[in-house]
C-alpha cells in the first residue's frame, strides 16, 4: 500500500510537470507568434499597459518595392505558383530588413513597405535603409540570374525611399496590426512608383542625410 502511494505521488509530480512544460511551450509559441505581429517594444507595452498609445517620429525612412507587371505573373503562373514565388522573394526581404535594423511593416498586394527608425528612434535610419535596399537590389540581381539560367521568367522590382516624419501605432481592435501614417508614406510611395526597374529611387531628403 504505501509503495502504491509513492508511485501515485510520483507520477501526479510527473504529470503536474508535463503540464507546466506544456504551458510553457505554449505560452512561448504564442509569445513568437505575437512577435511576429508586432515589434517587440509595441508588444511589451500591449502586456504592460493593455494598449499602445500611437508616437510621432520626426525622422523615419520609409521603403517601398514593387514588382513589375505583376499583372502579367499573376496570368502566366497559377495561385500556387505565385505565391511561392512571392514567399521566396520577402521572406529573404524579411531577413534583410531584420539585419539592417529596419521594421517590416505590411504587404499591400506585391508591394513590400517598411521603415527604419520605428518603433526604436534612431538617426541612423536613412542609412540602414539605404544599406537593406542595397542588400535587396543584390539579393534580386543574383536571384534573377538564378532564374534565367532555370529558364524562369525572375521578378523586377523598383525601390523608392523617402525620410520625414510619420505617426506610428495600432488601430482597432480586431486583427490589429503596427502601421505608420503622413505624408512621409506617400512619398516614399511615390518615389516607388516612378523608379526605375532595377535601380533605388531615394528623395531629396533622404539624399540630403546621406551626403
Amino acid at each position: 500500500e504505501d509503495l502504491q502511494q509513492a508511485i501515485n505521488t510520483c507520477t501526479s509530480k510527473l504529470r503536474q510537470k508535463k503540464n507546466s512544460e506544456t504551458i510553457k511551450a505554449t505560452l512561448s509559441n504564442l509569445e513568437g507568434l505575437i512577435l511576429n505581429i508586432l515589434p517587440k517594444a509595441i508588444a511589451k507595452e500591449i502586456e504592460n499597459y493593455g494598449l499602445a498609445t500611437p508616437k510621432h517620429y520626426n525622422l523615419v525612412t520609409v521603403f517601398f518595392a514593387d514588382i513589375k507587371g505583376f499583372s502579367q505573373h499573376a496570368e502566366r503562373l497559377n495561385p500556387v505558383e505565385l505565391l511561392e514565388e512571392l514567399n521566396y522573394y520577402y521572406s529573404a526581404f524579411d531577413l534583410i530588413m531584420e539585419k539592417y535594423r529596419v521594421e517590416k511593416i505590411k504587404t499591400i498586394g506585391d508591394a513590400y513597405m517598411a521603415a527604419a527608425g520605428v518603433p526604436m528612434h534612431n538617426m541612423t535610419n536613412p542609412n540602414d535603409a539605404v544599406e537593406a535596399a542595397l542588400a535587396i537590389l543584390d539579393f534580386i540581381e543574383k536571384t534573377a540570374a538564378m532564374k534565367v539560367e532555370q529558364g524562369k521568367i525572375p521578378f523586377e522590382f523598383r525601390i523608392g525611399l523617402h525620410s520625414g516624419p510619420v505617426v506610428a501605432g495600432i488601430v482597432g481592435l480586431k486583427k490589429f496590426a503596427y502601421d505608420i501614417w503622413g505624408d512621409t508614406v506617400n512619398i516614399a510611395a511615390r518615389m516607388e512608383e516612378n523608379g526605375t526597374i532595377g535601380k533605388i529611387n531615394i528623395s531629396q531628403s533622404t539624399y540630403d542625410l546621406l551626403k
